[in-house]
């Protein structure tokens, strides 16, 4: 776990991807993400996603693929910072967001479950992405949609939680499933 003394969330973000990145060059690495991919299923077929938001893999981050269920993709926009999903046929995506990110180009939906990477995570539900909103201002927009962030066991850490910050539903990572409280 990173030093919780960081009160400073871009400290905190620089060093949980700086140890994201050593994490991502080790065999644990592979191994952690078998474990994340053998777990996943299990878990979206409890919660019966009707359609499933996911997100395209950063560097480093869990690639959960085109699960078995009709899925979206966020698109993300600078001005006004915004977010939506978009449908997704599972190719591979032509598109990208306004943050450089592979996006569809399918029509707007509302998934009812949305997987969230997690640059970091505490036990209480909180995550910290990389610093724009965009999730915390869709799950805002959209409370009654299941949430499962999906990190590394390393990326546990401590944060002071502010006012614009959603808990998610769960947390999934190689090692174990946490329900906040």
């Amino acid at each position: 776990m990173p030093d919780a003394t960081p009160t400073d969330r871009s400290t905190l973000r620089r060093q949980l991807l700086a140890q994201r990145r050593a994490f991502a060059a080790t065999p644990a690495f592979q191994a952690a993400q078998q474990a994340l991919q053998q777990s996943l299923p299990a878990l979206l077929a409890q919660l019966e996603p009707e359609l499933l938001g996911v997100y395209w893999p950063l560097d480093g981050e869990f690639d959960p693929g085109a699960p078995a269920w009709p899925c979206a993709l966020p698109f993300a926009r600078r001005e006004p910072a915004a977010m939506q999903y978009r449908r997704w046929d599972g190719a591979a995506p032509a598109a990208r967001d306004e943050c450089g990110i592979a996006t569809s180009t399918g029509a707007v939906a509302v998934p009812d479950v949305v997987l969230v990477p997690c640059v970091g995570f505490t036990r209480e539900g909180f995550r910290l992405g990389y610093g724009g909103g965009f999730f915390d201002r869709w799950l805002a927009q959209h409370p009654g949609v299941t949430s499962v962030g999906l990190a590394w066991s390393g990326a546990e850490t401590q944060f002071p939680v502010e006012a614009h910050d959603r808990a998610l539903t769960l947390i999934l990572t190689e090692r174990e499933l946490i329900a906040p409280d």
